[in-house]
């Protein structure tokens, strides 16, 4: 179940669900290959489903403590929903097993470990970047509100506007150069708040990302090392029990002999 065949044979069955999933969305090839297709997918569904049978056979109560291994099973489970009437909105779900990819890949695996690990670290940031919108947002709502009310007419509408910048979504022609034509200093507003919403804070999200992602590899490096350290540790035990187990058979078989030749003498 864990060997590494084995994965890469779900693996390889994800992939196949996934492009199976694309071509249905396609008017064309769902009018000559529609049934094919369904076929493949109701097979790789039952294919799915006996894998996790198979992991919950062999683990039985440690595979509902993995997360991923729940995670697993509610996308399965998701798949079996019937689709018909007002559940029809549930078929589109199937394309969720496409995310199985996530607990089957290592690396991917690690990586949305890394980012929940990661989520306390974010908070202050998150509550940093919200005071900054607050606080700009007032200040936008005052200093442009009047000129422009369709985007900082009220505080609302000025975060989303704001928001809007951050991304640098048509953050010249829309908010800017208008702003710019009844405020031409609008720049030293604009421009300190894009370089700090967009070029500190997000940076800052990366940054904690990047080491929580350090932190996870750290700590199962030094929990591999551990294993292996234990391992040899009871290797050399294990020798050296060995080793004295054959001595005292060497010292017995001396002692017989000994004995035999003091008997004879």
């Amino acid at each position: 179940m864990t060997s590494a065949r084995f994965q890469h044979a779900v693996t390889a069955l994800i992939l196949i669900n996934a492009v199976t999933l694309g071509l249905e969305t396609s008017a064309t090839v769902m009018a000559g290959f529609g049934p094919a297709l369904e076929f493949v997918d109701s097979s790789l569904l039952c294919l799915f489903t006996a894998e996790l049978a198979l992991r919950i056979f062999a683990f039985r109560v440690r595979f509902f403590r993995d997360p991923w291994g729940v995670f697993d099973l509610v996308v399965i489970g998701i798949s079996w929903a019937p689709s018909g009437g007002d559940l029809s909105v549930l078929r589109s779900l199937r394309v969720l097993r496409v995310l199985r990819l996530l607990s089957v890949v290592p690396s991917l695996r690690n990586v949305v470990e890394a980012m929940l690990a990661a989520l306390p670290g974010m908070g202050s940031i998150v509550l940093l970047m919200g005071l900054m919108f607050y606080v700009s947002g007032v200040m936008a709502t005052k200093l442009f509100g009047e000129s422009m009310p369709e985007k900082f007419g009220t505080l609302g509408g000025s975060i989303f506007t704001l928001f809007q910048l951050m991304t640098l979504e048509g953050w010249v022609e829309d908010i800017v150069k208008p702003a710019m034509e009844n405020h031409p200093g609008a720049l030293l507003f604009f421009i300190p708040f894009i370089v700090i919403s967009t070029f500190v804070v997000l940076n800052l999200f990366l940054g904690v990302i990047v080491e929580s992602i350090q932190t996870l590899r750290e700590t199962r490096e030094s929990a591999d090392a551990e294993a292996a350290q234990a391992a040899t540790d009871a290797a050399a035990s294990a020798a050296h029990a060995d080793s004295q187990m054959l001595l005292s058979e060497v010292r017995a078989l001396r002692m017989e002999i000994s004995t035999l030749r003091a008997e004879r003498g």
